[in-house]
């Protein structure tokens, strides 16, 4: 058995906006609420290894690891994994950049198993992963829509 998600957003936004602010991984602590740190540890070519580091949780843990992305700006197409796994057996993730008519639809496609040591399991952090990218698309469609119109403005 193993964790999978799929999840997707429609950003009214030209592609190119969209690709070039949630591609810039060093950007991500003010375009994710989650994520208190990015440090960009190597580039190698498209790929790129960072650390991510989150806000404390509830009680007071900080969870950071760190993971290697490959972007391909021609396919619009992102594929990810984590080097450190942290509680995950491993974690890779899928996003997809397709225009559509009202913008750019986002998806991000997580395929995980969970360690069984780990505080859930492969249903708990589905639940939680589907709930909480719900929360973090919706903070990046705003921040780019405010972006490209805030673009738009400034070329009136």
């Amino acid at each position: 058995m193993a964790g999978h998600t799929d999840n997707a957003i429609v950003i009214e936004a030209p592609m190119d906006l969209v690709w070039e602010m949630t591609n810039d991984v060093a950007s991500w602590p003010q375009l994710f609420s989650e994520y208190a740190a990015a440090e960009i540890l190597e580039r190698d070519g498209d790929t790129i290894t960072f650390r991510l580091t989150m806000h404390p949780d509830e009680d007071g843990t900080v969870w950071s690891w760190v993971s290697q992305r490959t972007p391909d700006p021609v396919k619009r197409e992102v594929r990810a994994h984590r080097v450190e796994t942290g509680p995950f057996e491993y974690m890779n993730i899928f996003w997809e950049y397709r225009e559509v008519p009202e913008g750019v639809r986002m998806r991000w496609v997580q395929d995980f198993h969970m360690k069984p040591q780990a505080p859930a399991d492969d249903d708990g952090m589905t639940a939680y992963l589907n709930h909480n990218t719900a929360i973090q698309m919706n903070r990046i469609k705003g921040l780019v829509e405010e972006a490209a119109a805030a673009a738009l403005q400034g070329a009136g």
